[in-house]
Order: structure tokens, then sequence, then C-alpha cells
């Protein structure tokens, strides 16, 4: 094996686990649900998904299930708790 990508995979591992290095900007995601999956979209701090629930909420599952594995990756709107 290369030596120099070696290294690379090293570093690549290193990266990995510093989380604060990462700022997704935007992405698509489908996400498999319970009964059907719901695509999920993100794009500089906003969210959206194609389920009913967002549509009335502007937050749903899916959404809040995205922001707990990127906490800290993504921008997101502050939300005011009721």
């Amino acid at each position: 094996m290369d030596y120099s990508l070696i290294g690379k995979i090293e570093k690549a591992k290193r990266y990995a686990q510093e989380r604060e290095r990462f700022q997704f900007n935007s992405f698509n995601v489908a996400v498999k649900g319970d009964n059907n999956s719901h695509f999920v979209s993100y794009d500089n701090g906003k969210w959206n998904c194609d389920c009913e629930f967002f549509s009335l909420n502007s937050r749903c599952v899916h959404t809040m299930a995205l922001e707990n594995i990127l906490e800290n990756m993504v921008k997101s709107e502050s939300v005011v708790a009721e």
C-alpha cells in the first residue's frame, strides 16, 4: 500500500472525529419512516419535509432526527419552545 495513502486515511479518521470541522450548507435525504419514506431538504438553515406534519408546523420528526444526527454541523433557525 502507498504510505502517503495510509497517512491520508489516518487524517480522514481524525477529521471525522472532529465534528466542528464540518458545516453542511445544503442537502437532500430520504428518511425511512415507520409507514413511508419522506424527503427532507436543507438549504442554508432552512429545513423542508414533504410530510403533512411539517407543512403545518415547520418541524417534524424527520427534520428533528436529522438535527440530532448533525448536531453542530448545520445552522438551524431558532425555534421558540412552547
